[in-house]
């Protein structure tokens, strides 16, 4: 015997297999959409919580370090600018990026910290994460004096009374200063345009080409030669700081350009 399906059971069939579909495409959609939120919840909680590590770090160096010598006076100074800075940065930030600055600035002013312990003749304690905006700009390895414009200028790897102002490396208009102790804060100088910039300009030539190398070398040999190793010209980073958000944008000559932020909100001064 043979049963006959009416024609509207097989309509009525379709419609529960097209309801069903949208619900398991309606449901998939928001389990996904969910799972997204929630790791981006976990991104931004696991940043915010590494940042504030690093800040509340500082804040103990600011707060436990004291000295009457120039170079211990003035890289608290620092220290301290950038503890505010972060401090800042952190109160504002709402997204990952934001904490990973704010995260920078902290660790440039631990990287003052431990220059004032290192003035101070005690434990610098353990080494700190390498700052982005350093990357590649080596480090000093002797001391250096010459004269620009009728001024003096000195540099080295040491704290002492002709050089009080620590620098923990970067970047001046694309050009990599290494970290090290100097006479006078000129990168600051060389901020603004025309003759800040020149003078800047000047005496990083003076210092880095070809002050460490034979003159017939030219600038990137006597860095090669003057610096420390692991200078990369290229400043190529890999991972979050290559080429995006660290590498050669926001903290490559942008908004952490490889020195003193000033207390702004996320820019810097160099």
């Amino acid at each position: 015997m043979y049963h006959v399906t009416a024609p509207g059971t097989f309509e009525s069939m379709e419609f529960l297999l097209v309801v069903l579909l949208a619900v398991l495409l309606v449901g998939g959609l928001l389990w996904w959409r969910r799972e997204s939120a929630a790791r981006e919840a976990r991104s931004l909680a696991d940043v915010r919580a590494d940042a504030q590590r690093w800040y509340e770090r500082l804040g103990g160096q600011v707060m436990n370090l004291h000295g009457d010598d120039p170079a211990v006076r003035q890289a608290l100074v620092d220290a301290g600018e950038r503890y505010n800075a972060a401090g800042s940065q952190l109160e504002q930030a709402r997204t990952v990026h934001q904490y990973r600055l704010a995260r920078e600035t902290a660790l440039e002013g631990l990287a003052y910290a431990r220059a004032a312990r290192i003035a101070l003749g005690i434990d610098p304690g353990p080494e700190l994460p390498p700052l982005a905006s350093a990357q590649g700009t080596g480090q000093l390895t002797r001391e250096r004096e010459v004269n620009v414009q009728g001024q003096t200028f000195r540099a080295g790897p040491q704290p002492g009374r002709a050089t009080p102002y620590y620098y923990p490396g970067g970047r001046m208009q694309g050009r990599p200063v290494p970290a090290g102790w100097y006479s006078t804060p000129w990168w600051k100088t060389a901020l603004g345009a025309g003759a800040g910039v020149l003078g800047g300009m000047l005496i990083a030539d003076a210092l880095f080409s070809p002050a460490f190398a034979d003159p017939g070398y030219g600038y990137e040999a006597g860095y090669q030669e003057g610096f420390g190793d692991g200078a990369d010209f290229g400043g190529d980073q890999a991972g979050d700081f290559g080429g995006g958000d660290f590498g050669g944008g926001d903290f490559g000559g942008g908004d952490f350009g490889g020195g003193d932020f000033g207390g702004g909100d996320f820019g810097g001064d160099f």
